[in-house]
């Protein structure tokens, strides 16, 4: 019978974890059109989010979370946190649903009264930046995971700022190394239509989606965010939308079909300029194209 007996942790490592990780990325940038316009719209999205984020939990006991919110000058997670402030449970709630919406709100609010108010605020958020941070805390948990562990990473930004052309590069190096490592990106996004996110999100495999009617906002996520990618296929979801590969040129910020690249830090222009305006290399003028020498024809000469 000896033989027979294991230990319980030689049991998990022989027991196959499936765990869905989903990290959040949430912009709250103030100076968003349709935040401006009105107010109460930031905290109806951080309702749906955090109810969003719950029913993830609630799924699958050995699901994981992170939510991370960010802005025209920073990036900061609201949960996990550090510092972990005792929560009290609420009556008739689960205990992790009461640390999730508790932590979220009080990190948020301190994030809120941290923005500078000398410096002005800039209708573009860093989300390339909050990213960033997402996939170094995924791979952070893929190092710390037990063998038996199969981690199941994805992101989901949900914003309503404009695309920026500044951020291009950086945008493009997060989609290449999200794909390489697995990790799908969807994106919700709130206002517009968002030409370099959909590119991230055809490029990893995930779903994107311009929410038609704000106050639906939950549905939509339950609907179409909320399942993991494994069962998308198998579900009628919006049928994907056409995406535009052109890139965006770093001088206006508007999407062309022939440019010039910077060969040092591959910017682009739609016109040519001596010196580069990200890295200031300066280029030499092109010269005069070469005119071809006409044949000379062969004349008879008549005597």
């Amino acid at each position: 019978m000896d033989a027979f007996r294991i230990t319980r942790c030689q049991f998990l490592l022989l027991t196959k974890i499936e765990t869905s990780l989903l990290v959040i990325v949430l912009d709250v940038n103030p100076m968003q059109r349709i935040v401006k316009q009105e107010t109460k719209i930031l905290s109806q999205c951080l309702d749906s989010t955090i109810v969003f984020a719950n029913a993830h939990l609630m799924q699958s006991s050995n699901n994981e979370l992170a939510i991370m919110a960010c802005h025209s000058h920073s990036a900061k997670f609201l949960y996990p946190c550090e510092n972990v402030v005792e929560i009290r449970q609420m009556d008739g709630q689960y205990e992790k649903f009461t640390m999730v919406e508790r932590m979220v709100r009080q990190q948020l609010q301190q994030v809120i009264n941290e923005i500078p108010m000398d410096v002005p605020l800039s209708t573009e958020s860093l989300i390339s930046g909050a990213l960033s941070m997402a996939l170094c805390y995924i791979a952070r948990l893929e190092r710390e995971k037990v063998p038996s562990q199969k981690l199941h990473p994805r992101i989901l930004v949900i914003t309503a700022s404009n695309d920026s052309a500044t951020q291009y590069m950086n945008y493009m190096n997060i989609f290449f190394t999200a794909q390489r490592m697995n990790v799908i990106l969807d994106v919700c996004s709130l206002d517009q239509e968002l030409t370099l996110l959909q590119q991230g999100c055809d490029i990893s495999g995930g779903n994107y989606l311009k929410v038609p009617q704000l106050p639906g906002l939950l549905q939509y996520l339950l609907w179409v965010f909320l399942p993991d990618p494994s069962v998308r296929s198998k579900l009628v979801l919006p049928p994907p939308v056409k995406v535009d590969y052109r890139a965006a040129c770093f001088c206006h910020q508007e999407l062309i079909d022939i440019g010039y690249v910077c060969s040092i830090c591959l910017s682009i222009f739609c016109k040519f300029s001596p010196i580069c305006t990200t890295c200031h290399t300066v280029f030499k003028m092109p010269g005069p194209m070469p005119m071809k020498k006409k044949k000379k024809k062969n004349v008879d000469l008549v005597h």
